[in-house]
């Protein structure tokens, strides 16, 4: 590990350490336990939790928070229901630990199976979102795998009192409480000792925004698996049902504006421009629209889109809109700006829909639905720990069975090598 890491923060790294290796040992039934315990304590704490989430974001409005910002970090009665409920959710999913991928038989009569096995200590960096100290906690914990939680300063006094209920559920199921670390320092220094805590992390998490994934490249010395930021398009093809395709795009910019899954781009082909762009406009109620040059020449009111209005996450209620000839300019614009997150496609032609899917490269290709769908929960993965973008390991919406690591083990009855 860095030499240069706090004594406190080493210390928490290596409880974790000691913890996970107890959990990967342990029983499903007793990390269920520990899981519907934590559950039930986030029920009865929470008005502790209120409270303590008021300091929090009365300290965040008087430091000038946007509104997103301040949509994510704030709890209410309901949040915390569906924080508890998710950790009873994740304990009745199926327990990927000790699964066997495969396996087969050598000539020599070697059996030769691939089992999962967690993969020890998962640290979280992440920002705002106190409800991601209770869902990345459980998906760990279910997994078999003890986790080191970093949050940010604006959410610190609500995540360490759900901490406390986490590590009081692990508690209560006779696993040790260090199996969840919260670390207490939110300062940038203490950020860059929490990314290099090697011999300690295992893989490296990070759930924010664009300031934060560059941080994680510059300065990370573990393993990471980057939760990247989602630049989504929704191309609207020639063969589109214009009928189907308003409503996608006005589900996939406003239904929650603020998320990695939410379009910021609307690519148009020409042949159905003049007919949809004007409705697609009136459709998007709110929503401030650029566009490039042919869109303006049909939405003449709308501002002029730069290439960094084309490359930007807004993460609010700006689209921006291209119109091209054809899908290869369609998948060339996707290509050139997209952040390989999740891009969708409206069409009627089952061709174009093939190269669409087969061409442009993201962890996620959506026909003919919103790209909003595309969430651990919503797929059928019971939940998720972040969307990856990257190629290696984990891609997409990263469950249970990705917080795994695939283990060889080989039986025989003697053999040597000759």
């Amino acid at each position: 590990m860095s030499t240069s890491s706090p004594t406190a923060l080493v210390e928490l790294g290596r409880a974790a350490k000691a913890g996970g290796r107890i959990l990967a040992r342990s029983s499903s039934s007793a990390r269920n336990h520990a899981l519907l315990a934590a559950a039930d304590l986030l029920d009865e704490r929470c008005a502790t939790i209120l409270e303590a989430n008021a300091d929090d974001v009365a300290r965040a409005e008087a430091g000038g928070a946007d509104l997103t910002s301040l949509d994510r970090l704030r709890l209410d009665p309901g949040r915390i229901d569906a924080m508890a409920q998710g950790l009873r959710d994740v304990a009745f999913l199926a327990d990927p630990v000790g699964e066997v991928v495969d396996g087969w038989v050598r000539p020599n009569g070697l059996r030769v199976e691939r089992v999962r096995i967690p993969l020890g200590v998962i640290g979280i960096i992440y920002e705002n979102r106190p409800n991601v100290t209770s869902d990345a906690a459980g998906l760990c914990l279910k997994s078999g795998n003890a986790v080191l939680l970093r949050g940010s300063s604006s959410a610190i006094s609500t995540n360490l009192v759900v901490a406390a209920a986490l590590r009081d559920g692990l508690v209560a199921a006779g696993l040790p409480a260090g199996a969840v670390g919260m670390v207490e320092d939110t300062t940038r220094e203490g950020a860059v000792a929490f990314m290099q805590l090697t011999g300690i992390i295992d893989c490296l998490i990070p759930r924010g925004g664009s300031s934060l994934i560059a941080s994680i490249e510059e300065h990370a010395t573990v393993p990471f698996v980057i939760d990247g930021i989602g630049n989504c398009h929704v191309y609207v093809d020639a063969r589109a049902d214009l009928d189907m395709a308003e409503a996608i795009v006005v589900n996939a910019k406003t239904q929650r504006p603020g998320v990695c899954n939410a379009a910021e781009s609307l690519v148009v082909h020409r042949d159905i421009a003049a007919e949809f762009l004007p409705r697609i406009a009136a459709a998007l109620v709110g929503v401030t629209l650029v566009g490039d040059e042919a869109t303006r020449a049909i939405l003449s009111d709308i501002g002029t889109a730069t290439e960094e209005d084309f490359a930007t996450e807004f993460l609010g209620m700006t689209l921006s809109i291209a119109t091209v000839d054809d899908l290869d300019a369609a998948i060339d614009h996707v290509t050139r700006y997209g952040s390989g997150h999740s891009e969708a496609i409206i069409t009627q032609d089952i061709a174009a829909a093939g190269r669409f899917t087969t061409e442009v490269d993201a962890a996620a290709v959506v026909v003919n639905a919103s790209t909003r769908f595309i969430d651990g929960g919503e797929l059928g993965l019971g939940a998720e720990i972040g969307i990856s973008t990257q190629k290696l390991h984990a891609r997409g919406p990263m469950g249970l069975r990705e917080l795994t690591s695939i283990r060889f083990v080989v039986t025989g009855t003697g053999q040597v090598r000759t």
